[in-house]
């Protein structure tokens, strides 16, 4: 089978690779468990200081690892070189506190010792996607590799170069060989590499039925495993919000990377009272986009990643106009490139498609609610519980709301962003586990107690 780069802009062929065979991925494993034999035993500050290098390599080579990005998926050139640059800061953080964050933790148990020690499982998979090439393999390989664990990847197969590249940049800051390793395949394989439990651990970020097969093959053979698998978020403003500085953060939110984040203000909740203030301010915002090249510094939207996206989106629309929406498009169209005109349905009601379901394309609903309880109800009201956002006026007000919305994380008058420093994950279908800070860390390691009498 080849795995196939395509530009999105272009629709020409960026590059062409073989996949590996079933029997190639249990050597490249083989080799891989081999170097955590000696990697897993090294000191965590050892460990860590590879990171440092990798942070500073990221940083020179920001234009060309973004160049690929743009070219492998379709992400405006200025936001691929803010993810590149996410990347290096990711590294810096555990280059500077994996050591301290992984100490053995004493326990006063009325024993001689007792203690809390934390030790790498082994090999672990991680099934990556295609929206943020860069970022999301470091968001799991990082924290993975400074516990002591190696890793093998299985990016998407629209993106192999961003993988084979992300390979290179662990070999030119100095990590062992095989500590981190490229597997060229597609979904069946991966499939196979879980059922044959080649490996010790699973992270997962993608869909629901991905996650849901996933978790079952992990499961079966009792490994541990992480999940991230998408989201329906809420963005919701109450009465008292700053709305121009709403309506300017919902549109960058919803509109980010073409509408392709997990993250995404994907249902927009706004208090009838200042609705209409609020769709007028959106909508001088997103005219004010620049749609185009990619590799333009000035483009803020560019195409989406793969051409049958634009199929899937065209259907949530005609859903939406079969319920009686009214939609407002922006923007020109365009003849080539796999182009989504930015969309926004001023009217929305919750049994749409579009409000029940992730939408990864730039298509913002508009919900119109009475007040905070009729908001925290539809807020709730999906599978999904990743992130939401409040917008208000009153701290004390938003924070109480805070309380009541069940995800995996809310930010109060900003937007949801993955920072190395603080957990990032959902609850229900939008997964398990967490990622970055000291909970990712120890999401692979073995939280051996040990105690010692006399």
């Amino acid at each position: 089978m080849k795995l196939k780069s395509i530009n999105p802009y272009t629709e020409e062929v960026n590059w062409t690779y073989n996949s590996f065979s079933i029997g190639e991925c249990r050597a490249r494993i083989e080799n891989c468990r081999a170097a955590f034999s000696v990697w897993g035993s090294l000191p965590a500050e050892e460990r860590a200081k590879h990171f440092k290098i990798a942070a500073g390599i990221f940083r020179k080579n920001t234009d060309t690892y973004a160049e690929i990005i743009t070219k492998e998926m379709g992400k405006p050139i200025r936001q691929s070189k803010n993810e590149v640059q996410k990347c290096a800061q990711l590294c810096d953080y555990y280059a500077e506190n994996a050591a301290e964050l992984l100490k053995d933790e004493i326990v006063d148990t009325g024993a001689e010792k007792s203690y809390v020690t934390f030790e790498p499982l082994g090999v672990i998979f991680g099934i990556m996607p295609w929206n943020f090439p860069f970022w999301q393999v470091f968001r799991f390989a990082v924290p993975a590799i400074c516990a002591g664990n190696v890793c093998v990847l299985k990016h998407a197969s629209n993106v192999p170069q961003s993988a084979l590249e992300i390979e290179k940049v662990f070999i030119e800051a100095g990590f062992p060989e095989n500590v981190f390793n490229t597997l060229l395949i597609d979904s069946k394989i991966a499939m196979k590499i879980l059922k044959e439990e080649l490996v010790d651990g699973v992270s997962l970020t993608g869909s629901v039925g991905a996650g849901s097969k996933i978790g079952r093959l992990a499961g079966g053979a009792i490994k541990p495993l992480v999940l991230e698998l998408g989201g329906s978020d809420p963005f919701i403003v109450l009465e008292n919000a700053n709305i121009e500085k709403a309506a300017q953060a919902a549109v960058k939110s919803r509109f980010l990377n073409a509408g392709q984040s997990c993250i995404a203000a994907k249902r927009l909740i706004v208090v009838e009272d200042v609705v209409a203030d609020f769709i007028e301010a959106f909508e001088r915002r997103v005219k004010e986009l620049k749609i185009g090249d990619p590799m333009d510094e000035e483009t803020d939207i560019g195409p989406l990643a793969k051409k049958e996206f634009l199929e899937s989106l065209e259907r949530v629309l005609k859903d939406a106009k079969m319920k009686g929406a009214e939609i407002h498009f922006y923007g020109e169209g365009h003849k080539k490139g796999f182009f989504f005109r930015p969309a926004l349905i001023p009217a929305a009601s919750t049994d749409m498609e579009v409000c029940r379901t992730e939408v990864f394309g730039p298509i913002a609903p508009v919900i119109t609610v009475k007040d905070d309880d009729e908001a925290v109800e539809i807020a709730n009201s999906t599978e999904y519980g990743l992130g939401a956002k409040i917008w208000s006026g009153d701290l004390y007000r938003a924070e109480s709301l805070a309380k009541r919305i069940k995800s995996g994380s809310v930010s109060i008058n900003g937007m949801i962003k993955s920072d190395p420093r603080i957990p990032f994950g959902g609850i229900k279908k939008s997964g398990v586990g967490r990622e970055l800070s000291h909970y990712g860390l120890k999401e692979f390691v073995n939280t051996k107690t040990v105690v010692v009498n006399r």
